[in-house]
Order: C-alpha cells, then structure tokens, then sequence
C-alpha cells in the first residue's frame, strides 16, 4: 500500500476512534492566556503547566500585568514548569511586545506571533488552530513520535515534520490530526512500550508490524 492509501487510511480509523473536536490540553479562557500557557509547555507537561496555569493566570490578570512583572517573581511562580528563568524573560519580553506592537491582542499571523519572544512555529500553530481555526500543524512529542512510526516522515526536526505533514494530510485534517495524535500517542503508541499489539494503526504502520516482527522472532527463539 503506497503513503497516499495509507495516509487515508490512517485518518479514517483516527475519525472512527478519536472526536474531532478534542478540546486543546492547556487550560486557557483567553488568546493570551493560551500563548502563555503553550509557552510554559516546553519540556514541560500539560498537566503541570494546568496546575501552575490556575494560580498564575488569577495572580496575573492581563497582558499588561506580565509586562510589569517582576522578573524574580514570575522565576518562582512557573519554577516547576523547568527552565523557568527563560521562560519567565521570554514571558515578560513577548508580553511586552504585545503591549507596545499589538495593544495587547494575540496576532492570528505565524509570521507576526513567532516574531514575539519565546514563540516558535509550535507555539504560533497551537494558537492558530485553536484561537483562530486556521488550519495548522502543531507538532509536538507525541506527533512526532508517532508520525515517524507511521512512515510519515522520515524527519526528526519539528519544522521538517511540519511541512512532511503539510504535504500529504487534507487541510480539514489539519487541526484534528494533531488532538487525536496526541490522544493515540497518550493511550496507545506511547514513547515506552507502546501497545502495538492492540493498536488499530497496526496493519498501516511500519514501525509496529517491525516491532511484531521482532516480538514473535523472539518467542521463536526461546
């Protein structure tokens, strides 16, 4: 089966198992507030920047009151998300920019958001697809992960998966593609032990039918 029928493929059983409206994991109720949270998100996860997101977002009411923060301060109340020293500058400095460049409204453009400080082509797609409904391409570690083990990309850089991906998916799936990888990534195909045996990709996957592969040759062994 060539990439085309498997792309289609792939999709159709991600459509049977996952809704395609998966609310997105960062608890936000503003743009901004989603662009904050997205940023604290690296290498950190969702469910610890939500527990920091709570308290910081009722302490720090606005765009302006990150821009006027004390850098110390902001260092101690996200010190759990890890790197917080430059999550914190790069908080403050894009909030910033906001205030002065953009009256502090969240541009729905990549090239402007990812122009703000702390902001990479990940980030500006998380609040593209999600703010927005622009149709974009969030790759993070689960959909790099499993977009590799599909054989959909061959790429290991974020940016080159991105475009990988924007070459064989239909817009409409653009948006979905990424909450329901991360649903399948989180549940099934997870970084350690993935559960390829009771996975529905399995028949369309190169990396899970190699793992079989290698499991029963194996057993054969013993």
């Amino acid at each position: 089966m060539g990439l085309k029928q498997r792309v289609k493929k792939v999709l159709e059983i991600l459509d049977d198992h996952y809704p395609k409206d998966i609310p997105c994991y960062l608890d936000h109720e503003t743009p901004w507030q989603l662009l904050i949270a997205t940023i604290l998100s690296a290498q950190c996860t969702d469910d610890r920047v939500n527990i920091v997101t709570k308290t910081l977002f009722q302490k720090y009411k606005s765009v302006e009151a990150f821009a006027n923060v004390e850098i110390t301060e902001l260092e101690q109340d996200i010190k759990s998300t890890g790197f917080y020293r430059n999550k914190a500058k790069n908080i403050k400095a894009c909030c910033q920019k906001l205030v002065l460049e953009h009256h502090s409204k969240i541009p729905d453009d990549i090239e402007l958001l990812t122009k703000l400080d702390g902001v990479g082509r990940k980030t500006a797609n998380v609040v593209l697809g999600t703010i927005y409904k622009k149709p974009s391409i969030v790759v993070d570690t689960h959909v790099k992960r499993v977009s590799n083990r599909l054989g959909f990309t061959p790429n290991e850089d974020p940016v080159k998966i991105e475009y990988d991906l924007m070459a064989i998916l239909p817009r409409e799936h653009w948006i979905p593609y990424n909450t329901q990888i991360i649903a399948h990534g989180r549940a099934i195909c997870r970084s350690r032990s993935p559960k390829c045996e009771s996975c529905f990709f399995l028949p369309y996957c190169p990396y899970g039918l190699q793992n079989q592969y290698n499991t029963i040759k194996e057993q054969v062994k013993e």
